[in-house]
């Protein structure tokens, strides 16, 4: 059961530590070998550190700030993976290493930045999970935008993580205090004209505070701001009740939701165990009922992981660390494709379940993908008008206790 297991999964989750200091920029000399290079906007409530090795630390600031950082990518690494460095300073042939820091203090030097890394229009905005450092979560996008080689200009939002496993509530009410920073975030990002359309990814208990920010929003306006086409939850760490509320009281139209699910994710069953053995949303069988129902009848695409391996001993964080999850959100999901299609090519055995129809897609991509992915999926034009809270996702959405 959960219960005799925490204790070992709460080891796993402290067992991962960095060296401090990666956020000091280093030179890379002209005679080094060549190395990818990622440019994003971070907007943050946290508060500075006044270290400029760190930059910001896990406490809560009085007002948001907003920073542009290059980081440099190794050529040699696997997919997936973050090349932490062993020592300060970093080496940029073989670590991922930080090459430009500068501080935005107005609206208009930051759309003046945003102008100049415009890439197709297309925005995402990425907002980490439970147990993140600032640092954690800027050198985990520049690994997701590299390797999905998605065209879209990267925008982290990061929130006071104490980057504690013991500081689980702490974390949970700084996504509450962040919420209203987000929204304004992603109302000032859809007010730049140079921004077509943007993609919302969110990943563990980070997806609580893109929700809530949305369903905010969609309070204040009836509707989700148009410019907001995609919503991506990884692995998010909702109870699914909650869940149905916040999905209906965002007003429509919607954004088109996609959600990353995985039965064998441990951070997941601890989550569960901590708020009472409810179900999270990131562990249910969307293949199973009523989830499978409730799902299409809402329009959402839930991707099932549970059979897909990466190095992630917790299970948290496939959709990142899998090389085809991180390139279909990239190539697909980022332009808002459907995934039922012929030029979909995941892995060996990958099905969609369209209408109650169920059609294999896709070919034989890479051996890391050993298993079918399950798909569920209404496309965006066949939506139905919201239904009542009660029959949306809630109503016969019963929790179920986690186990190991």
């Amino acid at each position: 059961m959960v219960k005799r297991g925490v204790p070992l999964l709460l080891l796993l989750l402290t067992s991962c530590g960095h060296p401090d200091g990666v956020m000091t920029p280093v030179a890379i000399s002209a005679s080094a070998p060549p190395t990818s290079k990622v440019a994003m906007l971070v907007a943050t409530t946290r508060e500075p550190s006044g270290d400029p090795g760190t930059l910001f630390n896990g406490e809560r600031s009085a007002k948001p700030h907003l920073t542009q950082i290059t980081v440099s990518i190794p050529p040699k690494r696997e997919p997936g993976t973050v090349q932490w460095p062993k020592q300060i300073p970093p080496n940029p042939a073989t670590d991922f290493a930080v090459t430009n820091v500068q501080q935005i203090d107005t609206v208009e030097q930051g759309r003046a930045w945003f102008g100049q890394h415009v890439n197709g229009g297309h925005a995402l905005v990425f907002i980490h999970g439970f147990n993140n450092t600032y640092e954690d979560s800027v050198f985990r996008l520049a690994q997701i935008v590299n390797d999905s080689k998605m065209q879209a200009t990267p925008v982290l939002f990061t929130w006071p993580s104490r980057a504690e496993i013991t500081a689980y509530q702490y974390d949970k009410e700084s996504t509450n205090y962040s919420r209203t920073a987000l929204e304004q975030a992603l109302r000032t990002l859809a007010a730049d004209p140079d921004v077509k359309d943007i993609t919302v990814m969110a990943h563990s208990m980070g997806t609580w505070l893109a929700m809530e920010s949305l369903r905010q929003m969609g309070i204040r306006d009836g509707h989700v701001d148009p410019k907001i086409h995609n919503v991506i939850l990884a692995s998010p760490d909702i109870d699914i009740q909650v869940f149905a509320k916040q999905f209906v009281e965002m007003g429509e139209p919607r954004p088109k939701f996609t959600i990353f699910v995985s039965q064998d994710d441990k951070a997941l069953a601890v989550s569960s165990f901590i708020t009472g053995r409810v179900s999270r949303l990131g562990a249910i069988n969307p293949a199973e009922e009523p989830y499978r129902s409730k799902l299409e009848k809402a329009g959402i695409t839930a991707i099932d992981l549970t059979k897909v391996k990466t190095g992630d001993g917790l299970n948290h964080g496939k959709f990142a660390e899998s090389p085809e999850i991180v390139q279909l959100i990239g190539q697909r999901l980022m332009t808002g494709q459907t995934l039922t299609d012929s030029k979909v090519t995941l892995g060996q055995g990958i099905t969609a379940v369209v209408g109650g129809t169920v059609t294999n897609i896709g070919t034989v991509a890479a051996a890391t993908v050993a298993a079918p992915v399950t798909i569920m999926e209404q496309p965006l034009q066949k939506r139905r008008k919201p239904l009542p809270a009660d029959e949306t996702l809630g109503g016969d959405l019963k929790p179920q206790t986690l186990t190991q």
